[in-house]
């Protein structure tokens, strides 16, 4: 009888490395866990010391030092790398912390994040700064923004939103309270919108009043009506919502130096008015006249803009600006609004100029990866801030009747504002379909 012992180890065999395979496409974590990680952890820890020297990471040593190695060790003095204190695997990635060396700083060692990811095999090398003299390598083991799925855990709460995911496997959240002004920018097809619906979703489960700006004839912001306290949809009407929103902001001042406060968030909650987030889509519609007639209330609408920016963050109104461009060339008042948007999310632009517009004045090192962004993936953009740090982020995929199913569900959240009745937006019913045509049959006799 034939041993059958070889033919089931072959293709036991087999059936592993095929499940491997599968596990790799399909399920990147479970492949990472079981096969990425040791793999990695073990590469690192062999070639560690020689990629430190060849990247230019490491220094010479003290005169103490290198007496001591010579002397006592009986060895060769060679450079010294940053010493490890920590390493620690992820389900996405490993977290390396390192001990700098004297004549080493954070800075060099972002500088050769590129050469440690292809030393090292891995997706992307994060470096960030914990504590003076230590560093933080976040090295992700495969592509975490091919396939974007939000951890079950990131709810938004407090007025902080989970928007879309990092590269690192991370969240990327939008804080109003650490970054309450923010700017998004991205040609068409580029996933804007769909930042724009993962915000709102996020923004409609929260005890916030949404005002719209949609100048496109609300096009897209009318579909989330029943969350709307406000919806201005052609430049007339978004100029006098925006002199309501700045005689509210006043009235909020007066309330603030009634109880001596100085933030909205020092108020009793009793007195406390509810935080307002303005969405503006499509920002240059404000900026644009057909006619000289027309460029007073321009400029009125563009200051009222800017007071709101400057000022409104201690009341509780913030500005989420959306457009395809935001520069100089939109005209007076441009510049100024975009200096008070701390936050920054750019997509995939058209050219280098608008990259620059977005990230060139708080982040000159990731203009470069946001060129970078493949016209295939849509939703990838490169997020960062006034601490001069930057990260790739994706949003995951919505409808917007997703969107706007959320915002239905949670309209008993819109707050009833006076000063805001004449911008309410109708909610219209969808309507039903109608009844399918049926022709009888002809009768025969």
């Amino acid at each position: 009888m034939t041993d059958v012992t070889p033919w089931l180890e072959l293709g036991t065999a087999a059936a592993g490395a095929g499940g491997l395979g599968y596990a790799k496409v399909r399920a990147p974590r479970v492949y990472w866990s079981l096969v990425g990680l040791p793999v990695t952890w073990g590469r690192f820890t062999w070639t560690y010391g020689s990629t430190m020297e060849v990247c230019g990471l490491t220094v010479q040593p003290s005169r103490l030092r290198a007496f001591m190695t010579r002397t006592v060790g009986h060895r060769e003095v060679r450079p010294v790398p940053p010493k490890v204190r920590r390493v620690r695997g992820t389900s996405t990635g490993l977290l390396v912390t390192l001990r700098l060396p004297a004549g080493l700083e954070p800075a060099d060692v972002a500088a050769s994040s590129q050469r440690l990811r292809h030393a090292f095999g891995v997706q992307s090398v994060t470096v960030s700064e914990t504590k003076p003299g230590y560093v933080e390598l976040r090295m992700t083991g495969y592509d975490v923004l091919r396939r974007v799925r939000m951890p079950r855990t990131a709810k938004p709460r407090d007025l902080v939103v989970p928007v879309a995911l990092r590269e690192d496997g991370s969240v990327f959240v939008r804080d109003y309270r650490k970054a309450p002004m923010s700017l998004t920018l991205g040609a068409t097809l580029s996933g804007k919108s769909m930042y724009q619906r993962n915000l709102i979703k996020g923004l409609a489960q929260l005890p916030v009043g949404l005002v719209g700006i949609d100048c496109k004839r609300g096009v897209e912001q009318s579909r989330y009506a029943a969350r709307l306290s406000a919806l201005a949809t052609d430049p007339q009407s978004a100029g006098l919502l925006l002199d309501a929103l700045v005689r509210e902001m006043e009235e909020r001042f007066d309330l603030l130096a009634l109880h001596g406060a100085s933030d909205l968030w020092d108020l009793p909650d009793d007195v406390r008015p509810v935080p307002l987030v303005v969405l503006i889509d499509e920002i240059a519609e404000l900026f644009l006249v057909t006619s000289k007639k027309d460029e007073a209330a321009r400029d009125h609408t563009v200051m009222q803009l800017v007071r709101l920016g400057q000022m409104a963050r201690a009341i509780g109104i913030y500005l989420e600006v959306c457009g395809q461009r935001f520069g100089s060339d939109l005209g007076r008042g441009a510049t100024a609004l975009r200096a008070q948007l701390t936050g920054r999310v750019v997509h995939r632009v058209n050219d280098k100029q608008t990259a620059e517009m977005g990230l060139g004045d708080i982040a000159p090192d990731a203009v470069s990866a946001v060129t970078a962004i493949r016209a295939d993936r849509p939703g990838v953009a490169v997020a960062g801030d006034t601490s001069g740090g930057w990260s790739r982020i994706r949003t995951p995929e919505i409808t917007p009747d997703e969107a706007a199913a959320v915002c239905r569900e949670h309209a008993h959240l819109t707050p009833e504002l006076a000063f805001l009745d004449p911008f309410r937006p109708v909610v219209r019913s969808t309507p039903a379909k109608a009844p399918a045509l049926v022709i009888p049959e002809p009768v025969t006799k």
